[in-house]
């Protein structure tokens, strides 16, 4: 665009012809990338008044004012140092109001100083390149696009420069439109992302279940505002006979699909958890169902089971992260092996494995958010998390916290990240009168019966059970020996077993066949003893156990 016949009133001159120079000022593109081009017919002159002291710059009988008179968007022209005001067009009158030719930028235009970019005047001034600041919501409502261009004004006949005169033409595009789209966009993506992190909340376990021998907690946060929901979750559940199931999972994908088939997978989860199935049993049915929910997601989990009798954690892994324990000694031990592919692919035979949980031994159970970090290598997360693991120590709620912060999880965290901790405390003094066994094994043939009989009333005795209690043990155990003894092979254990909550009574055999509760006819001489002990105890249930054979339970509740 090329500015022509400039004049301006000077101090103590007579207004006189400005020096026809024509100067080249950059083209001010439109919103839409074009460069608006003036009309063929001119309209009407408007004079623009000058300062009654002469410290202003007017535009008159220009045809340059005509063209940025023309531009729907809005123009405004100040020069100096201090950006005095030469000039604005009809629209940024009818936006703003009529605004003091000759004054500085701060006084003339208060919406730009509300807009803070005075500075930016400054800028463009020095550095002579052109800058632009999106979608500003000026006073009024409207939001605009202000992009500010050096210009080149020679206000008296000299040669042009920044002392002669250096300005900065102010164009504004109204983007109204377009940020009032965006903002709508905005709220609804903030209300997908609220629906899918409340349907996420709501399918992970509100309270976590709190095992007699495991002092247990766990921690989700959902990715930054700018993250969709992940399908990350955990839980925790009690098989009974001492025995805790452990699952960590993390659906791929986000939002509010992959949240419901975190539900699906979950449920599905406690569902063959009851059938107290070994883990890598569990995962192979999990997977089978994760590829009918839905062929195109999959998942990676771990499922484990701890069992304070035999002082492990026996595992199972699809595609998951390792489980990481530290020993009493604070020595890390990771659990890489067996490790299958992730649930939703098939055709894979998923096996278990285990690591020891010993008393005073702290594991974790975590998804890929905590660890894995785009500038690194997700081994290189693994190990910081161990790093981090070494040193936390407090309850596992504590320690749950520690690691968030250890690895920089901050609430703008691009990924979902669930972390899951428990300890086997190790229990002494008074506390560990609370926490107790006793084991049998059982030889011989129908002589074993009474020996079991007395070994449970000698131990429940000792533990100083209330009488009732001590004779609903000794009838369960003898009930449990009995069914052993007639359906089972060696070898055979009674396994007597108390906590600061329940009594546990648990007899194993070499065969595999799981009994079942039914009910006998009059005539019959046999087949009443699981009923008995169902009828008894608190709860009951049976398993094979790894290598082959059973184990068959039953507990009792300890008054408060």
């Amino acid at each position: 665009m090329n500015f022509t016949r400039w004049s301006a009133r000077l101090p103590g001159t007579q207004r006189r012809a400005a020096a026809r120079t024509e100067q080249t000022i950059p083209a001010t593109p439109r919103a839409d990338g074009s460069v608006p081009a003036a009309r063929a017919e001119r309209r009407s002159d408007r004079s623009s008044p000058l300062p009654a002291d002469g410290s202003g710059s007017g535009i008159d009988e220009l045809p340059a004012r005509e063209v940025l008179d023309r531009i729907p968007a809005l123009v405004a022209l100040v020069h100096g140092a201090d950006h005095r005001l030469a000039h604005v067009n009809d629209a940024y009158v009818a936006a703003f109001g009529p605004r003091p030719i000759g004054e500085p930028a701060r006084v003339a235009l208060p919406e730009l100083a509300e807009l803070g970019l005075l500075p930016l005047l400054d800028q463009v001034l020095r550095s002579a390149k052109p800058r632009t600041v999106k979608s500003r919501k000026a006073p009024g409502g409207r939001s605009y696009t202000f992009t500010c261009t050096p210009v080149t004004l020679p206000l008296d006949g000299s040669a042009a420069g920044p002392e002669a005169g250096g300005g900065v033409l102010v164009f504004a595009a109204d983007v109204t439109d377009h940020a009032e789209a965006a903002e709508r966009l905005r709220a609804s993506e903030r209300a997908q992302r609220e629906t899918a992190v409340t349907l996420q909340k709501s399918l992970l376990p509100q309270e976590l279940e709190q095992p007699d021998d495991l002092r247990i907690a766990a921690t989700y946060q959902p990715g930054g505002t700018e993250a969709a929901v992940g399908g990350d979750w955990y839980d925790v559940i009690t098989l009974g006979g001492g025995r805790t199931a452990l699952v960590i999972g993390d659906v791929m994908g986000r939002g509010v699909r992959a949240a419901a088939v975190m539900g699906q997978l979950r449920t599905a989860v406690r569902a063959y958890a009851r059938l107290d199935l070994p883990p890598h049993e569990v995962l192979q049915l999990l997977d089978g169902l994760a590829s009918e929910i839905d062929a195109s997601q999959i998942a990676t989990c771990v499922y484990a089971v701890h069992d304070p009798n035999e002082g492990s954690l026996v595992y199972s892994s699809a595609g998951h992260l390792p489980i990481l324990v530290r020993d009493e000694n604070g020595v890390i031990h990771r659990a890489e092996e067996p490790t299958g592919p992730p649930l939703g692919t098939g055709g894979w035979l998923h096996t278990s494995g285990s690591v020891p949980l010993g008393p005073g031994s702290t594991a974790v159970l975590y998804t890929d958010g905590l660890v894995e970090r785009r500038s690194e290598d997700i081994d290189e997360g693994v190990a910081s998390l161990e790093r981090a693991l070494a040193g936390a120590t407090g309850t596992p709620q504590v320690v749950c916290d520690r690691l968030i912060r250890a690895l920089g999880v901050t609430a703008d965290h691009d990924d979902d990240v669930a972390v899951l901790v428990l300890q086997h405390p190790a229990r002494t003094g008074p506390d560990a009168d609370l926490f107790r066994n006793a084991a049998l094994e059982l030889l011989g043939g129908v002589e074993a019966a009474p020996r079991a009989r007395a070994f449970a009333t000698g131990v429940l005795a000792s533990w100083r059970f209330s009488p009732e209690l001590h004779d609903l043990g000794v009838l369960a155990a003898s009930e449990l020996v009995a069914n052993s003894l007639q359906h089972g092979t060696p070898p055979m254990r009674l396994r007597l077993r108390r906590t600061d909550r329940r009594l546990i009574i648990e007899v194993t055999d070499g065969d595999d066949h799981l009994p079942r509760r039914r009910r006998a006819e009059p005539a019959d001489e046999a087949g009443r003893g699981i009923a008995i002990v169902a009828t008894i105890a608190s709860n009951w249930g049976c398993r094979r156990t790894p290598g082959g054979g059973k184990a068959v339970w039953c507990e009792f509740a300890l008054p408060r």
